[in-house]
């Protein structure tokens, strides 16, 4: 199914993660159990989650200074989710384009949040790679 269902899968396992507040490993044995994937897509789930997870707090400060009116904590879970796979693709993942990584994470959020998330979304990563492009 390729790269988007292997995002969309990331975002899921995050979502659980964050609502049952457990990023251990168990977790995510566990969805790999109860899930199929290719091994390209395997592969990015396990390189997205442990990449994220290790840097929860360097990708959340930067989604906190690009919100606008907003807190963190207030923000609808799934919207987090996707905004730390775009900020994750951006920053760690050098072989998917920065235009990609958002576009992605603006279709994932009309499929599985609102119209208005994904402009939010749209906003939020705008703004990430604003500000890095210009602080170099």
């Amino acid at each position: 199914m390729g790269r988007r269902y292997a995002r969309e899968s990331t975002m899921k396992l995050l979502y659980q993660m964050e609502i049952n507040s457990d990023f251990s490993a168990n977790i995510i044995n566990s969805f790999f159990e109860n899930n199929s994937f290719t091994s390209n897509e395997r592969e990015y789930i396990e390189d997205a989650v442990h990449t994220i997870v290790e840097n929860i707090d360097i990708i959340d400060k930067h989604i906190e200074e690009n919100l606008e009116g907003w807190e963190l904590h207030r923000l609808a879970k799934i919207d987090l989710c996707i905004l730390r796979i775009a900020i994750y693709e951006i920053i760690y993942r050098e072989d998917i384009p920065i235009e990609v990584s958002i576009n992605e994470a603006i279709e994932i959020g009309k499929t599985y949040s609102t119209y208005e998330s994904s402009k939010f979304i749209n906003g939020v990563l705008g703004g990430f790679v604003r500000r890095r492009d210009k602080n170099g």
